[in-house]
């Protein structure tokens, strides 16, 4: 009873506060415990799979070749079976002499006919020979202890993709607005570690297996149908060709394919982001892409309510409930409407624990960032005001989700029309064979031109061969 009327008196906002704090904060402390607790596969001792199994592939369209310098090298002192690089037409012979100052034979290099990354890969991908495909970004540096790592979790023998930990390389020098920039870079890298080490340990999801540094079976690249859907992919009415590690991520949960992220020093890469205004075009990309997946996964494929309950909760509602453009503001007047007629102590007290517990929320996924580097506690003010100015990017994103422009990389979208392109309209109206048709589709040696009817024929040429399908329709005689 006293329940019950505890309840009828509740106010909307007390209401608030019962239903959506939790829902909110139980997410996160969960997380905290996931993310503690989460341990990587060990290094077997005899491991099944060595450096020799591993192919390393690159798409790259950079234009300033010697920054690729620096990650070529870290991956060839991995020294793994065979690295491609696979470029556009245009980049080609300059990519290909670049290559050639490495004087490694274990370098090959491709190229396609625009900037593309599925493009790319599907180019590279029936070039790969060895077990295990490790698909990285032209901007990703590794450690020279990485490929032990990478490959323990292949030992389960239904582990079908495995990632690793990453951080991004940090500007000490520099204008204080550049430093701001690479600290909000820092800590999109560093709460992305904490979210997908936590998933992973609760049921095994993610919502995207990053492309930065993926590890892949290749029987899973090579397959067929992976081959055809990842270059047919559509998305309403378009054909998308953006978005490729959030598809290569959905197609592993729906084939029953495990995923590992490697959460250790050993094995954590580390790359680049912008550090201008670029790094919000770069948010804005990631943004649409999450939309567009997240929704697939959700309504399309709807594989994960069956194997992923805590990811779903943790990661993909997330993507439509967390805009701190609006509850971070609702988060104080709530707090503030329910606590009116409270008198003063209680009232300081309270107001106390929000604010503390505002503050807690914002600095326990960066305490692994904050320990390496305790003097970055001065820019945490900047990635909590970014934080708010991120629902605008997130609304943006979700009213442009038809747009693919990378928007922060030279050359990045001189094919962007192909990321998005139009798929062919069936026709309204199936047209039927007339009467007396003994065949649609004929093939054979040679059919005289004559016995064609003139409104049906494909060519002005006198004769068909084997490989020209023949649509006949009524006898001309």
């Amino acid at each position: 009873m006293h329940v019950t009327e505890f309840l009828k008196n509740l106010t909307f906002w007390e209401w608030y506060i019962l239903l959506f704090w939790p829902y909110r904060y139980i997410r996160l402390i969960v997380n905290i415990i996931g993310h503690c607790l989460y341990r990587s596969i060990p290094k077997p001792q005899n491991p099944t799979y060595t450096k020799e199994d591993v192919t390393v592939v690159i798409p790259t369209i950079e234009s300033n070749l010697e920054e690729l310098r620096g990650p070529i090298s870290s991956i060839l002192a991995c020294d793994p079976h065979e690295l491609i690089l696979v470029t556009t037409f245009g980049k080609y012979h300059g990519l290909l002499q670049f290559a050639a100052s490495f004087a490694d034979p274990r370098i090959k290099v491709y190229d396609t006919k625009i900037a593309n990354k599925r493009v790319q890969l599907r180019e590279a991908i029936p070039r790969v020979t060895t077990r295990i495909t490790v698909l990285v970004d032209d901007d990703v540096t590794w450690p020279s202890t990485i490929l032990p790592w990478l490959l323990a979790p292949f030992e389960q023998e239904d582990m079908g993709s495995v990632g690793v930990c990453q951080r991004v390389q940090r500007v000490r020098t520099g204008d204080l607005a550049t430093r701001a920039w690479n600290w909000l870079g820092a800590c999109y890298i560093h709460r992305r570690n904490f979210e997908i080490s936590a998933s992973h340990f609760y049921d095994g999801g993610t919502s995207c297996m990053s492309g930065r540094t993926n590890a892949v079976r290749t029987e899973i690249l090579k397959h067929p149908l992976f081959l055809d859907g990842f270059c047919k992919e559509r998305w309403g009415k378009y054909h998308l060709n953006a978005d490729d590690d959030n598809f290569l991520t959905r197609w592993l949960v729906n084939h029953d394919w495990k995923t590992w992220i490697q959460y250790d020093r050993e094995c954590e890469i580390e790359t680049t982001l912008e550090n201008d205004w670029s790094f919000v075009r770069q948010c804005l990309r990631w943004a649409r892409s999450n939309w567009r997946s997240n929704y697939t996964t959700l309504f399309i494929e709807k594989k994960v309510y069956w194997t992923q309950w805590w990811t779903i909760y943790a990661l993909y509602l997330a993507t439509f409930t967390s805009l701190g453009l609006i509850t971070d503001p609702l988060y104080f007047y709530s707090f503030y409407c329910a606590s009116r007629n409270w008198d003063q102590t209680s009232l300081w007290i309270g107001w106390s624990l929000v604010i503390a517990w505002y503050i807690f929320t914002k600095l326990v996924k960066l305490t692994g960032l904050l320990r390496r580097h305790p003097s970055d506690i001065i820019y945490v003010p900047v990635s909590v005001v970014f934080g708010f100015f991120h629902g605008f990017i997130k609304l943006k994103a979700l009213w442009t989700w038809n747009e693919t422009s990378w928007g922060n990389r030279p050359d990045g979208d001189i094919d962007n029309s192909e990321r998005m392109a139009p798929t062919a309209v069936p026709a309204d109206v199936m047209i039927n064979p007339m009467p007396g048709t003994q065949s649609l589709v004929r093939y054979k040696d040679e059919v005289l031109i004559s016995r064609v009817p003139s409104g049906l024929r494909l060519s002005k040429t006198t004769a068909y061969s084997e490989k020209e399908p023949l649509l006949l329709g009524l006898d001309d005689t």
